[in-house]
């Protein structure tokens, strides 16, 4: 794995998916260990982030690391009309690999390619989001103690949600069961369906998932997207189109857990916060060990 980009989660196979994740076991053991010391890593955040960057963040200072970068484009020299190009050329000069979010899809697999230092998406667009599905599988794995023959319910934003689309690509090595809940307007695309078509892997569309609710084992919430949408009446029809609430987890499964990328909006009632099933805190904090295993396997230290 050692000088490997991770632009999508197609990028790891599936040996190479376990080893991230047996080695984030490691890390939850032992966070604080100096195996980045003397190592430069860059994080440009051309988007705006939370989780994902302060993760990223908290992994390379665990591991000895420092971290160059910015968290605006309008901080860089992208203001003044630099390319994407120039900007990665230079700022491979500066460090030995290099973490980015961008809005525009295919930006990330277009930066490994000019780049002389690793690249890992941390985001690009609706496209994907390869670290969040890594952090994804280990919560899962964690949680229910197997990856395979798992029913996965996918609700909300299905259309845009690059996060969904990288983790129906890794559990689809699986065997999953797959659920897409959403409004007419932000179905999964059809490119997906027809991917698991030839996986022939099952999977149901619903507008509702409260009658089907006791069957899941993985409920994961996502946000409607606001920055997503050109037109606002569009948002605004879709905004509130599911909301989770505490009284709708009565008949589930035991071993049900629910997953959100973050942020959360209105699609998560706070109510749900002190249920047991609710995992959406812990599989935040669950990226700061994924992370400094990806790191530390594309750098060829672990």
């Amino acid at each position: 794995m050692k000088n490997k980009n991770l632009v999508s989660i197609t990028d790891f196979s599936k040996e190479e998916i376990f080893k991230i994740l047996n080695l984030a076991e490691e890390f939850e053991k032992n966070p604080n260990q100096n195996l980045l010391e003397g190592k430069v890593i860059a994080t440009l955040f051309f988007e705006p982030s939370t989780r994902t960057r302060l993760s990223f963040e908290s992994a390379i200072s665990r591991l000895g690391g420092k971290y160059i970068g910015f968290t605006d484009a309008a901080s860089s020299s992208v203001k003044k009309g630099e390319s994407l190009k120039d900007t990665i050329m230079t700022v491979a000069n500066y460090s030995d690999m290099i973490i980015m979010r961008h809005p525009i899809e295919g930006s990330a697999r277009w930066a490994s390619e000019v780049s002389r230092v690793p690249v890992v998406n941390a985001g690009d667009g609706a496209n994907q989001h390869p670290t969040q599905t890594l952090l994804d599988l280990f919560s899962i794995r964690k949680t229910q103690g197997t990856l395979d023959n798992l029913n996965v319910f996918f609700v909300g934003d299905l259309k845009y949600g690059r996060t969904v689309h990288s983790l129906l690509q890794a559990m689809s090595m699986f065997n999953t069961t797959f659920n897409f809940i959403s409004p007419e307007e932000l179905k999964i695309p059809v490119e997906y369906k027809m991917f698991l078509d030839k996986k022939g892997l099952k999977y149901y569309e619903h507008r509702d998932f409260s009658d089907i609710i006791s069957h899941a084992d993985i409920i994961y919430m996502t946000r409607i997207q606001r920055e997503r949408f050109s037109d606002p009446m569009e948002y605004e029809k879709t905004k509130n189109s599911y909301v989770l609430r505490k009284n709708m987890l009565k008949n589930t499964k035991e071993n049900m857990k629910i997953l959100h990328p973050l942020p959360r909006v209105n699609e998560i009632n706070i109510d749900v916060d002190s249920d047991e099933k609710a995992y959406y805190f812990t599989q935040a904090l669950n990226g700061v060990f994924t992370r400094q295993a990806i790191i530390t396997s594309i750098l060829g230290l672990k």
